[in-house]
């Protein structure tokens, strides 16, 4: 009770940041902050705090949202008041950064009453979420004792850092990182769950990550189509809807390709619907629509590419194994032409014509595709696909174009990390650590288990240990949920979970030891900018931690210290502050005008560039001098990796349409006639956030439905509708709306998993539904390729 009461009177006013809150929700836009004046915010902070006044202190989000936004936090009497956003003078060369409905919700957040607040021990059966109080000495010694013993016994291979993305810098999965491999190492992970085909591609194809022209570039282009790609929504690296609206006022066209009419798609010029996984075959017949016409770029591929045609293929591949040869049908006997495109797609043959016209002849036109597209069933086919179709139209490399699908700029600014060596080279798919724990020691080189020694052909151990450091995928954003959570709980298998966390989260609920971690304002911290962004971020402390709360690099220290590991742990800093100035000594090499007492008193440092980057551009410009680190030195339209994995029906050479195995084509659209994805939601950032009511409220979690679907079943906007297929079911709210295609669901990933007394859930978790099925050559998440049926509760 006194918790609570504690947490009201922090909340007071709560009512009139209500209101603005969902005015901010509408608008997006801010008010106006408070400046910093001369001291820096820690100085401020003190000294407004002994006059009882109140004093705005500079800090910034850092989950994996998409975006890294300037909040402003407004502290009286150490207690939170409210916050604002980037004050900064808005420029067109520098634009404010300011948060969206998340980031301005984030006193909701600190001060909920759900908030764990003591060390918790597991008293009944694994996932049945019963705890105990315990200190912290008690805490610390169970976790240290727990992985003494699973390291004599079994060694450190089996150990995992269980994949997180909740926190960044001195927060997070990286905290724990540091402490298992200074203890001797885990088991590695590749890819990841947003982007594990686009990861494993990219180097493969293009031998590079840095692949993007810089968003300021892209008003520079005169056709924009965008692949699945959402960024009104899921932000996509902070003001990326600014510098695409420039484009916009500049004069580009820009096109949205998306089985929704997502909110970018709204905003655009056109939606083209497209039936969910089907994109590399309208991508096929655009570029039979090139050919036929004599459209295609022939002199970049002869000079850039490797494999378009039989003429460029690799030295002994035998001829009819180019793209061109697919196209045009020459081994299968089926030409991709638009009739056979529109028949898989659902786009009509005469946009099909029209859409490889406008790309062929416009220039320069850039491509891009959202990460979506490659979650799915043939996630790798959906990346090859689109860097084959930017090369084909010639806008790799210049201005105004792009590579194809989504990359990394040149522009890489230099920060640390608490990163040390791991000594283990074994590595796992991210997506595959389910298997690693049933059969680890049966999974090999076929199963994507990476770094194995002459003459070992599997991993040693099955998973024994994992820690979970601010991440809910062991349950929540991982696949099927009901298979995940019979695993879990066989204690057997792995013999301890340990987790951090601010809330008890349905993953958090499968642990042995909790450990109540603080918020990022509860600590100091740094972050950068989210993958599209020039910008680090001085997360300065705001208010004492809560409770028994400590931050996850000091839980991780103490429990280096049980291990006789702490100074090796702090490596001879005595403060947050060490560390970041540390990881941010090489910036004045990029930027001299950085200044570390500057960047923390501002919290934020831009820094400016006097033109854009283009990614590939030297190698346009002499592609022999900077030959690309592929096989063949060149954009590998047929990719000899590929290749090489010698399976030519589910890892062809050239990007290549394959029916999912959950799909139309599939003989289990008898039963399961709906396919379901579930999509980036505004509400949250995955699955953080979900258990804030201002955002529950204006964004409620719902089954989005085309009409033609729920008239068929007799259902109307606003039932209540049971999701089943045979891996689980949702009960959940439908919203009937023509911004879907017809035979396609979406139910907006990361809403909290709650089953009921028969296990169906009722906060509408997609992974209910989804599967373990990897991709076949990433082994990556394939989430979004399910099939379902649905009807009224």
């Amino acid at each position: 009770m006194e918790d609570k009461g504690f947490l009201s009177n922090a909340v007071k006013g709560v009512e009139l940041n209500r209101r603005s809150f969902l005015k901010w929700n509408a608008a997006l836009g801010g008010a106006a902050a408070l400046a910093t004046g001369g001291l820096t915010a820690s100085q401020m902070a003190l000294k407004a705090a002994a006059a009882g006044a109140e004093t705005v202190v500079p800090t910034s989000c850092a989950h994996n949202c998409g975006g890294r936004c300037r909040i402003l936090v407004h502290v009286q009497d150490g207690v939170i008041k409210r916050l604002t956003t980037d004050d900064r003078p808005d420029t067109l060369e520098d634009p404010q950064l300011r948060a969206c409905q998340r980031g301005r919700s984030y006193r909701q957040r600190v001060y909920h009453t759900d908030r764990l607040k003591y060390p918790l021990k597991r008293v009944g059966k694994r996932g049945d979420g019963q705890y105990e109080r315990i200190s912290w000495d008690e805490a610390i010694a169970t976790v240290a004792e727990a992985m003494q013993r699973i390291k004599d016994e079994y060694g450190p291979e089996a150990f995992i850092n269980h994949y997180a993305s909740g926190a960044d810098g001195m927060q997070g999965a990286g905290t724990s990182s540091r402490l298992l491999n200074l203890f001797g190492g885990a088991l590695n992970e590749y890819g990841s769950y947003s982007a594990a085909c686009w990861e494993y591609m990219l180097p493969r194809v293009l031998g590079t990550f840095t692949t993007a022209n810089s968003r300021d570039d892209w008003k520079n282009s005169k056709l924009i189509v965008m692949f699945g790609y959402n960024p009104m929504e899921m932000v996509g690296g902070t003001n990326t809807m600014y510098y695409l609206k420039q484009a916009k006022q500049a004069g580009a066209k820009v096109i949205v390709i998306d089985p929704r009419q997502s909110m970018t798609a709204v905003w655009a010029d056109e939606w083209i619907p497209i039936h969910p996984g089907t994109d590399v075959a309208l991508i096929a017949a655009l570029a039979y629509v090139m050919i036929s016409e004599g459209l295609h770029d022939q002199e970049f591929l002869d000079t850039y590419t490797s494999g378009f045609d039989d003429a460029h293929l690799p030295e002994g591949i035998p001829n009819g194994n180019s793209y061109k040869s697919y196209v045009m049908g020459d081994q299968d006997d089926q030409p991709k032409t638009p009739e056979w495109a529109e028949a898989i797609t659902g786009v009509s043959r005469e946009r099909i014509v029209r859409l490889a016209r406008e790309l062929a002849l416009t220039k320069p036109a850039a491509i891009y595709q959202g990460w979506g597209g490659q979650r799915r069933a043939y996630g790798e086919q959906f990346v090859h696909a689109g860097i084959t179709l930017a090369a084909m139209t010639g806008n790799i490399g210049i201005s105004g174009g792009s590579a194809g699908t989504g990359g990394m700029t040149s522009r890489y600014l230099p920060t640390g990390s608490l990163g040390v060596p791991n000594p283990i080279k074994l590595a796992i798919s991210t997506f595959t650590w389910t298997d690693a724990i049933v059969r680890g020691t049966e999974m090999g080189a076929a199963d994507g288990v990476e770094g194995l020694a002459d003459g070992q052909e599997t991993l040693p151990y099955n998973i024994k240990f994992i820690y979970n450091n601010a991440g809910n995928a062991l349950i929540n954003q991982h696949g099927d949920i009901n298979k995940t959570k019979e695993i879990l709980a066989d204690d057997s298998l792995v013999e301890f979970i340990v987790t951090h966390e601010q809330f008890m989260t349905p993953s958090a609920k499968f642990s042995d030891i909790i450990l109540p971690a603080t918020t990022w304002m509860e600590t100091e911290s740094m972050t950068t900018s989210w993958v599209m962004g020039d910008t680090v971020y001085y997360m300065n402390k705001v208010i004492e931690p809560l409770f028994e709360c400590k931050p996850d690099f000091e839980i991780c220290a103490l429990i280096a210290d049980q291990l006789g590991l702490g100074d090796q742990y702090r490596d001879g800093k005595e403060t947050h502050e060490d560390w970041i100035r540390e990881w941010t000594a090489g910036l004045k090499d990029v930027d001299p005008t950085f200044d570390f007492d500057t960047f923390k008193a501002n919290g934020v440092h831009v820094v400016l560039y006097d033109k854009p980057a283009i990614g590939l551009s030297e190698f346009r410009a002499d592609p022999e001098a900077n030959a690309l680190s592929t096989p063949s030195g060149k954009i590998e339209i047929f990719c000899q990796a590929k290749w090489a994995a010698d399976d030519p029906v589910e890892i062809p050479a050239v990007a290549s349409y394959i029916p999912e195995w959950e799909g139309p084509q599939s003989d289990l659209v008898a039963q399961y006639p709906l396919q379901i994805q579930g999509h980036h939601f505004h509400a949250r950032s995955h699955s953080t956030y979900d258990n804030i009511e201002w955002l529950r409220e204006s964004m409620p979690q719902r089954l989005f439905m085309n009409p033609v679907d729920a008239d068929a079943r007799g259902i109307e906007d606003g039932d209540k509708v049971r999701i089943f297929n045979d891996r689980g079911e949702v009960i959940i709210p439908v919203r009937v709306t023509k911004r879907i295609m017809p035979g396609v669901l979406d139910l907006p990933q990361g809403a909290w998993y709650d089953p009921d007394e028969n296990g169906i859930d009722r906060a509408g978790c997609i992974n209910v539904l989804t599967s373990h099925h990897p991709t076949p050559f990433a082994k990556g998440t394939s989430q979004h390729t399910n099939l379902v049926e649905v009807e009224k509760a």
